[in-house]
């Protein structure tokens, strides 16, 4: 009997016999914006703002509560939020532009660019942009950021500048994103022109959830290949629409970045060059997640369908309670709204 009843216990706690819980499935646009919702109140996050793409243009997009809970300044969809590593997905069209432009290899030696190592193998560019430097080079994936960060010396090397510069001149400008830019707390923010304090003006406060109540939290001020972007969902979706167009990158250079990466023993790992790939029931999402202090983000891209969501928050509550860095997209109930909705159920854009 006692067995019985712990079966029982922990069908109803969905931990036995199924991975997730059963979650209703928005019908349309106004039934997800509530579920939306819902997820923020749930999560305990003062303030997200959201955006979906579809076919080369924004379909939908919103802000969620309070981005400033000292002068009650509400989300929208032009709010500034820290990215935390959804820097990367960046970073690694940077690196693909050289790559294209004949400055590197993704196969040359990190040590031709300064980088020093210790490993039982020789590690290149792509094992750092893919995650798999760790052990031997190439055989399992292991999320570093620490370790992506390097690629800041890549970068500085083949260009004979910062990562900044090589930033604004290759990718902000030419795609006129102005709410994108390096942490305005950091030095770099400078390369880009914008006006220090009016961009703070836009930028949500960063809150920790703690004994009932938020805590204002000071954002990390650094700024590297791995994480400290900021900007708005509009311009992220963007720039999403941008390398799907081919504005960014070569057709040949998005395959290799969206492609999941094999291991030397044929294995297909989750990520790819700088963007997770993975699948949901049967589609390849291409995707990243951002986690620090105060911060979390999500982007996800199904290329078959043309479409893109992008949500940041202002806590790290939308990303620190479910597995991401293992490549667990299912786990996350906000990917599984706008999957379940979008792509497998019957909800439409606007």
């Amino acid at each position: 009997m006692k067995a019985v009843i712990a079966t029982g216990w922990l069908v109803g706690l969905g931990l036995l016999g199924c991975s997730k819980p059963t979650e209703p499935v928005a019908r349309s646009i106004e039934e997800f914006a509530q579920r939306v919702e819902s997820l923020r109140q749930q999560s305990h996050i003062p303030a997200i703002s959201v955006a979906i793409a579809q076919n080369q243009r924004i379909a939908w997009s919103k802000g969620y509560g309070t981005v400033d809970l000292a002068t009650n300044r509400m989300a929208s969809d032009t709010t500034v939020y820290h990215f935390a590593s959804l820097t990367k997905p960046f970073a690694a069209a940077i690196l693909l532009q050289l790559s294209e432009e004949g400055r590197i290899s993704l196969d040359d030696p990190v040590g031709n660019y300064g980088i020093v190592l210790s490993s039982p193998g020789v590690i290149r560019i792509r094992h750092l942009l893919s995650h798999t430097s760790s052990g031997t080079p190439g055989t399992r994936y292991s999320y570093d950021g620490d370790r992506f960060s390097l690629l800041d010396s890549v970068i500085a090397r083949a260009t004979g500048g910062s990562l900044a510069v090589a930033l604004v001149s290759r990718i902000l400008q030419p795609l006129a994103l102005t709410s994108i830019a390096p942490n305005p707390d950091a030095a770099a923010f400078s390369a880009t022109g914008l006006d220090r304090s009016t961009y703070r003006a836009n930028l949500a406060r960063g809150y920790t959830y703690a004994n009932g109540s938020f805590v204002p939290t000071a954002y990390p001020t650094m700024f590297s290949t791995a994480a400290g972007l900021t900007g708005s969902v509009l311009d992220l979706a963007a720039f999403s629409l941008a390398l799907d167009r081919g504005d960014v990158i070569s057709q040949a250079s998005r395959d290799a970045a969206f492609a999941p990466t094999l291991s030397l023993a044929g294995d297909t790992l989750p990520y790819g060059l700088g963007w997770f790939s993975t699948r949901y029931k049967g589609e390849r999402i291409v995707w990243h997640y951002g986690l620090w202090t105060a911060i979390s983000s999500l982007i996800i891209k199904v290329p078959s369908r043309g479409l893109t969501f992008v949500v940041l928050a202002n806590t790290d509550a939308l990303s620190s309670p479910y597995p991401l860095a293992a490549g667990r997209l299912d786990s996350s109930p906000w990917a599984r709204a706008f999957l379940d909705a979008f792509i497998f159920g019957t909800a439409a854009l606007p």
